[in-house]
Parts: C-alpha cells; sequence; structure tokens
C-alpha cells in the first residue's frame, strides 16, 4: 500500500490517499481544494476509487467530499454520529463556522480562511451519496471494518473532538483526524465535543494501540504512538 499526502490550504488540513497494490484507492479527509489534484492522480495512474472517508464531519475535512465523491462515482463514508454535520457546515462548528447568527450564515475564521484561499464560502455542495457507519447514540461503537477495493480498514470510534470522530486502522498506519497531533490533541470547546469523553478515547482508544503505529494526523508531521506515550502532554497525564 502507498499513501499520498495533499495538503488543503485551509487550515493545512491533511488529505491521505491510499492506493492499494491492485490499483483501488480511498480518499480520507477531503478538505478544500484537495479535487482536482485527486482527479489528477486517479487519471494519471488508472487508480479504481472506492469510497472518499471523513475521520469527522468538520468542514475543513470534508469540504471536497461532495463534488469529489460525485465525480468519482463513490459514497463518502463517515461515522453515524457526525453525519448530521455535512448539511450544515458552517452551523455546526459554532462560532468558528458563523459569527453566531441564527442563520449561520458562513462569517466566522473558516469562512475566512476558505475566502482567502480564493474559495467562495457559499459554494458547499453537500454529498449525495453518504453512507455512515456505527451508533449514533453510542458512548464508544464497536469497530466497523470496512472492505473498499483491495483495502481493508478498521474504523474505530474515538469521540471527543466530535461526537463521531473515528480512527482509520490500515496496517500499521492510524489515521488520527483531530483526536491526535504530534504533540498535542483534539479542541474540545466547539459544538459535540466534550473533554471527558475525549480523555476517554486517549486512554482507552489511543493509548491502546500498538507502540509501533505511525500517526496520521489531520493537521501536521506524523508521529508515532511511543512517541506520543512519552511525549504528548496530553497523554502523559492520563
Amino acid at each position: 500500500m502507498q499513501v499520498i499526502t495533499l495538503v488543503s490550504a485551509v487550515f493545512g488540513a491533511r488529505c491521505s490517499v491510499l492506493v492499494d497494490d491492485d490499483g483501488s484507492c480511498v480518499v480520507i479527509d477531503a478538505g478544500a481544494g484537495v479535487m482536482q489534484e485527486v482527479l489528477s492522480l486517479v487519471r494519471a495512474r488508472g487508480l479504481r476509487p472506492a469510497a472518499v472517508l471523513a475521520t469527522h464531519g468538520h468542514v475543513d475535512h470534508t469540504w471536497d467530499a461532495g463534488p469529489l465523491s460525485a465525480a468519482l462515482d463513490v459514497p463518502v463514508l463517515l461515522h453515524a454520529a457526525d453525519a448530521y454535520r455535512l448539511a450544515d457546515p458552517f452551523g455546526t462548528l459554532g462560532l468558528l463556522g458563523s459569527s453566531g447568527s441564527p442563520t449561520h450564515d458562513p462569517s466566522g475564521p473558516l469562512a475566512q480562511a476558505l475566502v482567502a484561499t480564493g474559495v467562495d464560502p457559499a459554494r458547499y455542495a453537500a454529498p449525495d451519496r453518504v453512507e455512515p457507519f456505527g451508533g449514533v447514540d453510542d458512548v464508544r461503537s464497536a469497530d466497523s471494518v470496512l472492505e473498499l477495493g483491495g483495502l481493508r480498514i478498521v474504523a474505530r470510534h474515538a469521540p471527543g473532538h466530535t461526537e463521531g470522530s473515528t480512527l482509520y486502522l490500515v496496517e500499521d498506519l492510524a489515521f488520527t483526524g483531530d483526536v491526535l497531533f504530534a504533540g498535542s490533541v483534539g479542541r474540545t470547546d466547539l459544538p459535540g465535543g466534550d473533554q471527558a469523553t475525549m480523555q476517554r478515547t486517549l486512554r482507552e482508544v489511543v493509548a491502546t494501540l500498538p507502540p509501533g503505529t505511525v500517526v496520521v494526523p489531520g493537521h501536521g508531521p506524523t508521529s508515532e504512538i511511543s512517541s506520543e506515550l512519552a511525549h504528548n502532554p496530553y497523554l502523559q497525564r492520563l
């Protein structure tokens, strides 16, 4: 398997394209501005896309998910507890997404970041094909195993940053979205975030991964679980 990394200009969100030896591929976290690069890659290499995955429903990780899934004719997969965010990407981010207006107008920091890169916030398109997995009301759902092309991906529920935050485990890699970063963890002060739930996720989900697992976060550099256990202050204090 090969992992190709693309980085969105909006908040530096990481998009990962996983390519299996048989030519099948999946896209994880299609942030703003990555669509054309993904399409060019798929065409140049003759890849067979199977799905667009989202580690969670925040729009800096899903902006291009809708149009990309339509262009590739594949579904968008994410945890059921975050699926509602796709219909209201700015309103479900609270003040990060909007100014606090009851109409959830896209006028907050996220919209400003989009405008700064030439993206019109009003042009957001929600995915037409969404396939949620996991349970909406579970404190933590059981693993979902996704067989996508030649790839076997374990989707492990890891709430706290959002209700449906998910780790995607593939071979010795963990795509952690905004749950775990190199030296830090995701914020819990946005709508749907919960500090106590995040602590449980860090203790029972993240800290129990094999030490050699490579951490591929939604923003910033990669790391390893062993390094995070030794040096990440949020894991040290568990």
